[in-house]
């Protein structure tokens, strides 16, 4: 099911998390999944071709019936076609993706990464002395730690750096 050479599958994993919560009766219309297909069909072709679209949109079979075989056809062919699934549902299903299994468990590692971040920049205001001159070190590193931040907290950290700097 897995492909031969699996690094680290985001989607992939997000989807095998999902999966249950999508396929359970009444969690998508068939009008929805029809849009779905149609959307990976239309603007990403080489997720699904005509006659796999075709073959998800068939009204003989069972709504669940397709929805589970899709997501089985787009774990087999990768991760970046999980992705695009995952923008097909978003951008025809907004509230149902917010409400997907995999995006609450974000919510708290970002809340906690968040935190983190605030947690240690206190602690580094709190007991930078500015008076020590091995502040120095310190400051460099806060300087390569700016880059990946935002643009707010980019120009917090840099106006501190300023700030120590003209003090020595």
């Amino acid at each position: 099911m897995l492909p031969v050479s699996r690094k680290y599958h985001l989607y992939y994993d997000r989807l095998t998390q999902d999966a249950p919560f999508l396929t359970q009766n009444g969690r998508l219309s068939e009008r929805l999944v029809d849009k779905i297909i149609l959307q990976l069909n239309r603007v990403y072709p080489q997720v699904l071709s005509n006659k796999e679209a075709e073959k998800f949109r068939n009204p003989k079979l069972p709504l669940r019936t397709r929805l589970s075989d899709l997501l089985k056809h787009l774990q087999q062919k990768g991760d970046s076609e999980c992705q695009q699934f995952y923008r097909a549902l978003q951008n025809n299903a907004d509230k149902l993706y917010t409400a997907l299994p995999s995006r609450k468990n974000m919510r708290p590692v970002f809340f906690l990464t968040c935190f983190s971040v605030a947690a240690g920049l206190a602690y580094l205001m709190y007991y930078s002395n500015p008076e020590e001159k091995s502040i120095g070190a310190a400051k460099k590193v806060l300087g390569f730690t700016a880059i990946g931040f935002s643009r707010h907290i980019k120009r917090f950290l840099i106006s501190y750096l300023e700030d120590s700097s003209t003090k020595y």
